[in-house]
């Protein structure tokens, strides 16, 4: 029998938060780029590595619901026995509830953006981390080139940063929804 969605679901099919989650040869960009950031006395804190597709399910699902899809009309996934749809004392769909459970969800994730069935994250091929610095950073590329970054931010947002991570092959992500998001390819 199905389990009501809710929050007890985001503790299951958990995201990995280490470098091992990821695949070669991302891994090893990955691991000289935070290496390169730490010797340059950064902080850096990782979220989030390799993602189980149930979890994108979960993930994407309850942020389509919570933005007004209809949960009767969701499709089920493999292995995943969740009933997204929350019913009144007489037993009819509720789907005021639905949709509250729903964003529960997302607030519970932390989810910033529309979850992807295809993110990189999947594949081991992104992280999610957490930069900052303070005053100026003077990090070297993959080169050994030394650089200083004296500009604002000093988060993982900086451009020149960006620059720094994509000489590793760890790029920045592309689109500005999902600040801590860097990957193989930026997508």
């Amino acid at each position: 029998m199905p389990i009501a969605s809710g929050v007890n679901w985001v503790e299951k099919f958990p995201t990995r938060a280490d470098i091992g989650g990821c695949v070669s040869p991302f891994r090893e960009n990955l691991e000289a780029f935070v290496a390169a950031l730490k010797s340059a006395n950064a902080a850096v804190t990782i979220n989030a590595t390799l993602r189980p597709p149930e979890r994108a399910y979960l993930m994407r699902t309850c942020w389509l619901i919570a933005h007004g899809s209809d949960p009767r009309t969701v499709n089920p996934m493999a292995g995943v026995d969740i009933d997204w749809v929350h019913r009144d004392a007489s037993g009819q769909p509720d789907l005021a509830k639905s949709r509250a459970v729903a964003q529960e969800m997302v607030k519970a994730y932390g989810i910033v953006a529309e979850p992807s069935l295809t993110s990189l994250h999947i594949k081991g091929l992104a992280v999610d981390m957490d930069i900052s610095w303070a005053g100026s950073l003077k990090i070297a590329d993959k080169s050994g080139t030394v650089h200083t970054i004296s500009s604002a931010p000093l988060d993982g947002t900086n451009l020149q940063l960006a620059d720094i991570g994509r000489s590793y092959g760890v790029i920045k992500a592309a689109f500005g929804t999902d600040p801590p998001h860097w990957s193989s390819t930026g997508g």
